[in-house]
């Protein structure tokens, strides 16, 4: 997973309300509604109110704990209504800590996944397929559906596998491009699996200029220039930092879709709940 810093969550947890109202403006749903689809839960998710117990677990393996990034987690799990605690203990003594609590949801991270668990039922959601999905089901209400729509997905990673799927479910017809062409060709081989076509691009400049929406997954800046933005151009954006170059941000501020931590952490809230 891409290593977030400090400033990139510290503000989380107070700027939630304001995030969730921005959300509404641009796409119609809130971060709730959002999630409980892309979980497939429907408009308000059937799990909203679910009473489990659930628990962040600071991580100090690898480089260490990222200051700020429990409490963000934990600060967007209690938005969504559940009942979250961190744990006083790092590692394999915070997840003890968290079980013997009666914790039954654990969220941790570190250098390399970030997941949530659900003890009870042995469900697993990464952070990757779950933003990847999260931020597809944005995108798809922003661009008022995606039925026959082109969709550029950049870089296939976790998150571009996750988006990618999750767009063509939805209708989209979906290309690919990642600087590494065989990414590109694995991403395309899972998804002729599941019966969906996927048209590989492999010159992004040449693709930025035929697609009008693109859902930016490349953990790179100035991906998306400035010159390729238009009136109808669409960016869901979960890559840190931000791809969209940085005097085109303004252009397409409104059509943008892009945080830290919000749309990923809540889908996985969502989706580790369901067996």
């Amino acid at each position: 997973m891409t290593r977030l810093k400090v400033e990139d969550v510290v503000e989380i947890p107070q700027t939630l309300e304001e995030y969730n109202l921005e959300l509404i403006r641009k796409t119609g749903c809130s971060l709730r509604e959002i999630s409980a689809r892309a979980a497939g839960l429907g408009v308000s998710g059937e799990l909203s109110h679910h009473h489990s117990k659930v628990a962040v677990i600071p991580m100090s393996c690898g480089q260490g704990i990222i200051e700020g990034f429990a409490e963000s987690v934990a600060s967007i799990i209690s938005y969504l209504g559940f009942k979250v605690v961190i744990t006083r203990s790092w590692d394999a003594g915070g997840v003890a800590e968290a079980v013997q609590g009666g914790s039954e949801i654990l969220f941790m991270a570190d250098d390399e996944r970030f997941v949530a668990v659900n003890v009870r039922s042995g469900k697993v959601s990464d952070n990757g397929d779950a933003t990847g999905r999260g931020y597809a089901t944005g995108l798809e209400r922003m661009c008022n559906g995606l039925e026959g729509k082109k969709v550029l997905v950049i870089g296939a990673g976790p998150v571009g596998h996750g988006a990618a799927k999750a767009l063509a479910r939805l209708g989209a017809e979906v290309g690919v491009y990642d600087i590494e062409g065989s990414s590109s060709e694995r991403l395309s081989k899972d998804l002729e699996k599941l019966g969906y076509t996927v048209e590989i691009e492999t010159n992004l400049y040449e693709a930025l200029d035929h697609y009008r929406i693109f859902l930016d997954a490349c953990p790179a800046q100035d991906v998306i220039l400035t010159k390729y933005i238009t009136k109808e151009t669409m960016i869901a954006a979960p890559g840190i930092p931000l791809g969209v170059e940085a005097s085109g941000v303004g252009l397409v501020s409104a059509r943008l879709l892009h945080d830290p931590l919000q749309i990923g952490v809540s889908t996985m809230m969502f989706d580790v709940l369901q067996r």
